[in-house]
C-alpha cells in the first residue's frame, strides 16, 4: 500500500464539494436488505447496511463528498468533475445497473449490483469495470463514512489483512471489507484505485458488509455473484402475469416494488431514502426507509394484479406478526424488523439535499391515528385471500379483528392520510376508507369464510356510508370535500370511484372528479395533494409548498377510465410514463415548474401508481372492445 497523496483530498481536507443533482439522475440497486443509488457519473452517494433503516455508509446525497461517496468511473483530467455516463440501462429483466462512457481513450462499461444470495450475514455491493474498445484510465474513491457521515466518527485508516484484502470501516455490528486485484492505495481513511481496462478486460471491486469484527468474509466471486443476481432476477420478473400494454413500464415497477421489500420479514419500504426533499430549499423532508401499512398494502395489491402471491404471503405473515393478536395496538409506522420505535431526529451535520434542511430519521408520524390505515390493510387482505384462497384461514381473524377496533374509534378525527401536522380532522377520505374496511369484513362474512356480527356490521356500513354522504359532500359544488365542513379538496378523495364506495356513474362521483381537476390541477395535469398556502402553515400545519403528487395522478387515471374517459384518462397515462427517469425510476413528487422529480426515491407510492394506471386504461379499452364486439354480434 502506498501514502501518495489521492487525486481527492484526504478525509481530513475534502473539500465540502456538494453532491446535489437530479434525482432521477439516481439509480436504484437492491439486496431485498438495503439499497444503494447510483448517480450518472458513477457515484454512490447513499447507502444503508445492514438494514435499509441503518445508518448509511455514503451519506454525500444529503451532504457532501466529506460524508461518504463511492465513485467508480473514467480518470478524467485532474481537478474537472467526474463525466457522467453517456449511456445507461438495466439489464433485461434485472435490476443489475450497466453504465457506459465514451471517450477519447475508448469505451468502458461498469456494471453495479447488490447480490442477491439470501445470506443475512455478508452483504455485497459488486462494481465490475469492463473494457468495450481501446484503452481507459480508471480510477476508483472509496470513501466510507458510517454513521451518516457524523464529524468525529471517522472510520480509521483501512487496515490490510493477508492477501490483501482491506477492512475499509469498522461499524460496530459489522465491517466493511473491500476485495479487489486493482492496486490500491490509502489516503487517511479513503481507498484509491488508480488503473486502466482494455477491450475484453474486466476489473471487479467487491465491498462488503459482514457482522462481527473478527476475520474477513469468505472471498467472493464476482462473475459468480453476478450471475446469480441476474439468474434472480430474471426468475423473479418472469413470474407476472400482466403481458399487455406499456408491459415493460409494469415490470419495471414491479420489480422495483420488490426490489423495497426487506426480505427476512416481507416488510416494504416507502421508499429506500430519507430528506429528500417535497420543495427544494424548503423543510419537507422526511425519512420514508420504514414499513407504512398503508404503503405496503398498496404494493401488495399491485402486485397480485400482475400474479405475485409470494410477496402477499411475506407480507400477510409480517402483519400477523406486528400486530401480534393484539389489532389495538396497531401503528402507522413500523421498522422492518417489526420494531416500534422510531424517533424523529435532525442530523444537523448534514447540509441536506441543495441545502434542504432538516435532514430527518425516524419518522413521529408513527404515533398518529390514520383511520384510512384499517380500509387499505383490510382491502388488501380481502385481495389476498381472493388471489390465494388458502390465505383466508389466516388472513379472516386478521380481518375481524382490526374491524372490530376500527368500530370502536371510526367516530373520531384523524391525521389522515397524509399524516398532517396540524390539527386533527374528520377527513372524508378516511372515513371513505372505514367504510371499505367493514364493507370488506361483511363480505367475507356473507361468504362464509368468516365469523362475525354480520347485521350490526351491515348497519355499521350503512351508517358511515350515510354520514359521508351527509357531512363530506357539498351539494351546492357537486363534489366531496376534504373534511366533514370543509370547502377544501383532495385527491385522495379520487379514491371513492375506485374503491366501490358509490358506482362510478353516480351524478357525485362524477363531479368529485371534475371539481378535482379544476381545483388541483398544475401545468400538466398533474395533481397536487390539497393546496398549500406558502410559508403560513396550512390544513398539514407545515410552513411552505410542494411538487404534485405522483400517485395522485395515477388516481385521476384509474378515475377517469371507469367513468368513460378513457380517451381522457390514456392522455394522462402518456403524462405519467413519461416523467420517468430513463431507467423507470419515480421519486414522491414532480415539479411540473422545473420539470425535475422530488421526494425520497424509489417511490413505492408512485411505482403502484404506473401499475395501477396502467391496469385500468387496458380493463376500460378491453371492457370498451367487448360491447363493441357484443354490439356487432346482436346486429
Amino acid at each position: 500500500m502506498s501514502g501518495i497523496p489521492s487525486p481527492l483530498a484526504s478525509a481530513e481536507g475534502v473539500q465540502p464539494v456538494s453532491r446535489a443533482g437530479r434525482i432521477e439522475d439516481l439509480a436504484y440497486v437492491s439486496d431485498l436488505r438495503s439499497g444503494a443509488l447510483v448517480d450518472r457519473d458513477g457515484s454512490i452517494g447513499w447507502m444503508c447496511w445492514p438494514r435499509f433503516d441503518s445508518p448509511a455508509h455514503f451519506a454525500a446525497l444529503l451532504g457532501t463528498e466529506k460524508h461518504g461517496l463511492w465513485r467508480v468511473g473514467p480518470a478524467g483530467l485532474s481537478g474537472q468533475p467526474p463525466v457522467p455516463a453517456d449511456r445507461r440501462r438495466y439489464i433485461d429483466g434485472t435490476l443489475v445497473l450497466e453504465s457506459s462512457w465514451i471517450t477519447s481513450e475508448g469505451a468502458v462499461q461498469v456494471v453495479d449490483f447488490m447480490a442477491v444470495t439470501g445470506d443475512d450475514t455478508v452483504l455485497r455491493l459488486v462494481r465490475i469495470v469492463r473494457g468495450v474498445s481501446g484503452r481507459v484510465p480508471m480510477r476508483s474513491t472509496l470513501r466510507a463514512r458510517p454513521g451518516y457521515g457524523r464529524p468525529g466518527q471517522s472510520p480509521g485508516e483501512p487496515q490490510a489483512h493477508a492477501f490483501g484484502r482491506l477492512c475499509v470501516a469498522d461499524q460496530g455490528e459489522g465491517r466493511l471489507w473491500l476485495d479487489t486485484r486493482a492496486p490500491c492505495r490509502v489516503d487517511g481513511s479513503d481507498v484509491v484505485s488508480e488503473f486502466a481496462v482494455s477491450e475484453g478486460e474486466e476489473v471487479a471491486f467487491v465491498l462488503s458488509w459482514q457482522r462481527g469484527c473478527d476475520e474477513p468474509p469468505p472471498t467472493p466471486a464476482p462473475v459468480g455473484l453476478l450471475k446469480a443476481t441476474e439468474d434472480f432476477w430474471v426468475a423473479w420478473a418472469g413470474r407476472s402475469a400482466y403481458s399487455g400494454p406499456h408491459w415493460d413500464a409494469v415490470e419495471q415497477s414491479l420489480i422495483t416494488l420488490k426490489a423495497l421489500q426487506y426480505q427476512p420479514t416481507g416488510a416494504f419500504v416507502a421508499a429506500a431514502t430519507t430528506s429528500l426533499p417535497e420543495e427544494v430549499g424548503g423543510s419537507r423532508q422526511w425519512d420514508y426507509r420504514f414499513c407504512w401499512p398503508r404503503d405496503s398494502a398498496l404494493t401488495v395489491e399491485a402486485l397480485l394484479a400482475c400474479g405475485f402471491k409470494e410477496e402477499a404471503r411475506a407480507w400477510v405473515g409480517w402483519l400477523t406478526s406486528v400486530i401480534g393478536g393484539r389489532p389495538e395496538t396497531m401503528q402507522a409506522i413500523y421498522r422492518v424488523d417489526g420494531g416500534r420505535q422510531m424517533c424523529e431526529t435532525e442530523l444537523g451535520w448534514l447540509p441536506g439535499f441543495e441545502g434542504s434542511v432538516p435532514v430527518r430519521t425516524g419518522n413521529g408520524a408513527a404515533g398518529q391515528l390514520q383511520l384510512d390505515v384499517y380500509g387499505e390493510i383490510v382491502g388488501a387482505l380481502y385481495t389476498a385471500q381472493e388471489h390465494d384462497p388458502e390465505l383466508t384461514p389466516v388472513v379472516a381473524p386478521l380481518i375481524v379483528g382490526l374491524v372490530a377496533c376500527l368500530e370502536q374509534v371510526w367516530e373520531e378525527p384523524d391525521e389522515g392520510i397524509w399524516e398532517v401536522r396540524g390539527p386533527r380532522r374528520h377527513f372524508t377520505h378516511s372515513k371513505v376508507m372505514a367504510w371499505v374496511a367493514v364493507d370488506r369484513a361483511v363480505r367475507l362474512i356473507e361468504a362464509g369464510r368468516a365469523k362475525g356480527p354480520l347485521e350490526r356490521w351491515r348497519e355499521l356500513r350503512a351508517a358511515i356510508h350515510r354520514q359521508v354522504c351527509e357531512r363530506g359532500f357539498d351539494e351546492e359544488r357537486n363534489t366531496f370535500t376534504q373534511s366533514y365542513g370543509s370547502a377544501e379538496l383532495d385527491a385522495s378523495l379520487l379514491q371513492i370511484v375506485t374503491c366501490g364506495f358509490l358506482p362510478p356513474q353516480d351524478k357525485r362521483v362524477i363531479g368529485t372528479v371534475e371539481a378535482v381537476q379544476r381545483e388541483l390541477s398544475t401545468q400538466g395535469g398533474f395533481l397536487l395533494r390539497y393546496r398549500t398556502v406558502g410559508q403560513t402553515p396550512g390544513v398539514d400545519g407545515l410552513a411552505g409548498d410542494e411538487g404534485a403528487f405522483v400517485i395522485c395522478l395515477a388516481w385521476l387515471i384509474a378515475a377517469l377510465a371507469p367513468i368513460g374517459r378513457v380517451d381522457e384518462a390514456e392522455i394522462h397515462l402518456g403524462v405519467l410514463l413519461g416523467i420517468r427517469s430513463d431507467l423507470g425510476l419515480l421519486a414522491e413528487e414532480w415539479d411540473p415548474y422545473s420539470g425535475r422529480q422530488l421526494g425520497n426515491t424509489p417511490q413505492a407510492f408512485s411505482q403502484v401508481g404506473v401499475i395501477q394506471a396502467v391496469l385500468a386504461v387496458t380493463a376500460a379499452r378491453t371492457a370498451g372492445n367487448g360491447r363493441l364486439i357484443a354490439k356487432a354480434a346482436r346486429v
